[in-house]
C-alpha cells in the first residue's frame, strides 16, 4: 500500500512540477523569440494553470501527509542510524516549505483571478515564483531521500 502512494505522490509530483514550471516561466519577461523552444514553453497562457496547481498542490501534500508515518518508522531511523543528519535536515525544511506553500495557496489564487494590474503583476509573478521553488525544492528533496533509504535496506 506504502508503495502505491509513494508512486501515486511522485507521479502527482511530477504533474505539479510542469504546471508551475510552465506557469512560472510564463510570468517572467520574454527575452526570446516564440519560434524557440524556450519562448513557446514560457507562451502558455498562464491563468490557465492556476486551478490545476492548486489541486495538485493540494492532492499531492495529502498523499505526502499518507506517506509520512511510514518515512518517521522505517526511513528517519534508518537515516539517523547512518548519522546522515543533512537528510533529515533537508527533509525538516520540506515540510515547512509545504506547509508555507499551502498557506500562500488562497493569495495565489486571489490574485490569478482578479484583473491584471501593474502590482498584481508583481503579486502573480513572486507567488508563482514562490510555489515554484517550494515543488522543486519538494520534488528533489524527496526523490533523494527516497533514493537513499532504497541504498540502504
Amino acid at each position: 500500500m506504502v508503495t502505491t502512494i509513494l508512486i501515486l505522490h511522485g507521479l502527482l509530483a511530477v504533474a505539479l512540477l510542469g504546471a508551475i514550471t510552465h506557469q512560472a516561466l510564463s510570468t517572467t519577461r520574454r527575452t526570446s523569440p516564440v519560434s524557440s523552444f524556450v519562448g513557446r514553453f514560457r507562451s502558455v497562457e498562464a491563468a490557465g494553470y492556476t486551478n490545476a496547481v492548486i489541486v495538485l498542490f493540494v492532492v499531492t501534500s495529502v498523499f505526502g501527509a499518507l506517506l509520512y508515518p511510514p518515512y518517521r518508522l522505517d526511513v528517519r531511523p534508518t537515516l539517523e542510524d547512518l548519522d546522515m543528519r543533512a537528510a533529515n535536515g533537508v527533509f525538516e525544511i520540506k515540510e515547512h516549505l509545504a506547509a508555507i506553500g499551502l498557506g500562500l495557496l488562497p493569495a495565489y489564487w486571489v490574485f490569478w483571478r482578479t484583473p491584471l494590474t501593474a502590482d498584481g503583476m508583481v503579486a502573480r509573478r513572486y507567488l508563482t515564483c514562490i510555489l515554484a521553488f517550494v515543488v522543486w525544492w519538494n520534488f528533489l528533496v524527496g526523490h533523494v531521500l527516497n533514493n537513499i533509504r532504497g541504498l540502504f535496506p
